[in-house]
């Protein structure tokens, strides 16, 4: 019939016209056949109302009588004909759909910003998403910047910076690899280069087809962790990228929220932007700890009380605290640009319940949470007492994040406290007033979280 020699060629057109994978793709996909199901439903009706009327109009013309056996089987056989080509039509758009968005596939493309600061459990907060297998996760690709491009703090040169890192953030978001090469040093050679930092942090970094054949006297400063890869080639790896599903990347360079509006508001990109926050007390005991050398002056101070504490440190610390409430703040009054696209989260809250907050992290972003990732959250919030270094992400999470009250001293818990106040009362960290009060673990330090933080 008719309709079934049409209906390859209309095949041929929906096909040319669906080969680009976007969700604008899928919807025209849905619409294009809802309307030809609804215009072969139609058809069918119609048809079929002719074939049960034709028997008699036959009989009348030609003055016979017509077996009511043959015109019943006639009318069935030609229904049974059109049914196949249509469950054919419906099996077909439905094998369309499937290559266009991934059978199982949790839908359209995300792209998931950790903004954090040095100290606050980023790493270990990061691996939730690095953990997942259809997300392209990227480590603190801002470090390469950072060290490249110097500005001076406060003023101008920190609008600058934040500038150039959002400017940078886009482009890896979009799979843009290549603009790191102007940062990395020194600079790569034919798209390959062994020194790009931590990228055994990124497990997109280690894997096959990005992850070649390791090469005789070449010395990989950031190797991968489980295996031996060559020097990293950017190519694979911004085709590794543009494979995966979904797109994650943390850094702790970025502390200005308002800069970002751009690249929410940019139509290629879906954008969530996760802030991580800790008490600004553990903070600088881990600080202290991880950084040594930066915090003589600290150390001195409050075990010797030989050295003064610079004002300018001081204000330093009230400096990264201010600029942090500032970007919590207006992310949590839900400007129309932002507005389900930020949530903030509490490093204490992860602590205690981390699969509870990977979920709520996940369903924020929109993606669903994976077996891989609850597996790694088992393993690595339960590990011996001894067995978490320094930039560990493998920790008895449970008992470690309230550890630094026994490891700060009083005088500088105030000084903090003096520091970072406001930005303290935001996020629900309780001040001690006394060196009792820090010590006794019976006090909670900790208020509840509010709903209002996750959008």
């Amino acid at each position: 019939m008719e309709i079934r020699r049409a209906l390859p060629q209309d095949f041929r057109e929906l096909l040319h016209c669906l080969k680009m994978r976007s969700k604008y793709a899928v919807l025209l996909v849905f619409v294009v056949g809802l309307v030809i199901i609804e215009k072969e439903n139609n058809f069918i009706s119609r048809v079929s109302d002719k074939l049960k009327q034709s028997p008699q109009a036959l009989a009348e013309a030609n003055g016979t009588e017509t077996s009511p056996v043959l015109a019943e089987n006639g009318s069935l056989a030609s229904l049974r004909e059109l049914d196949a080509a249509f469950s054919q039509l419906r099996s077909h758009l439905h094998n369309i759909t499937l290559q266009l968005v991934g059978e199982g596939d949790p839908g359209p493309r995300r792209h998931i910003l950790l903004m954090a600061t040095t100290r606050t459990g980023s790493s270990f907060v990061g691996e939730f998403f690095n953990q997942q297998g259809s997300i392209f996760y990227l480590f603190e690709p801002l470090w390469h910047i950072e060290r490249t491009v110097t500005f001076e703090p406060g003023g101008a040169n920190a609008v600058g910076s934040a500038l150039v890192y959002r400017d940078v953030l886009k482009q890896l978001l979009l799979c843009d690899l290549y603009i790191l090469e102007s940062f990395i040093s020194p600079a790569p050679e034919g798209h390959l280069t062994p020194f790009m930092f931590r990228r055994g942090s990124s497990r997109s970094l280690c894997e096959e087809p990005v992850c070649t054949p390791n090469t005789k006297k070449v010395f990989e400063k950031y190797h991968c962790k489980n295996r031996r890869c060559g020097p990293l080639n950017i190519t694979l790896a911004a085709e590794a990228c543009r494979r995966k599903q979904h797109v994650a990347l943390k850094t702790v360079r970025i502390r200005q929220l308002e800069f970002l509006q751009p690249l929410v508001e940019d139509p290629r990109l879906d954008v969530r932007i996760i802030q991580l926050v800790r008490d600004p007390r553990a903070v600088l005991a881990s600080r202290i700890v991880a950084f040594s050398g930066k915090y003589e002056t600290w150390k001195k101070w409050a075990s010797e009380g030989e050295a003064p504490l610079h004002e300018e440190e001081v204000q330093r610390l009230r400096g990264n605290c201010e600029s942090i409430r500032l970007s919590a703040e207006l992310g949590l009054r839900r400007p129309g640009w932002l507005r389900g696209r930020y949530m903030l989260v509490r490093y204490e809250d992860v602590a205690r319940a981390p699969l509870q907050k990977a979920e709520e992290m996940y369903r924020f972003a929109g993606l669903p949470l994976t077996p891989q990732v609850e597996e790694w959250i088992g393993k690595n919030t339960q590990a011996p007492r001894d067995g978490s270094g320094v930039y560990s992400t493998r920790k008895n999470s449970s008992e470690q994040f309230e550890k630094w009250r026994f490891s700060i001293p009083f005088k500088l818990a105030q000084v903090v406290q003096d520091a970072c106040a406001p930005a303290m009362r935001l996020f629900g960290y309780k001040l001690a007033s006394s060196p009792a009060a820090l010590a006794n673990r019976s006090f909670s330090l900790l208020e509840e979280a509010q709903p209002s933080w996750v959008t």
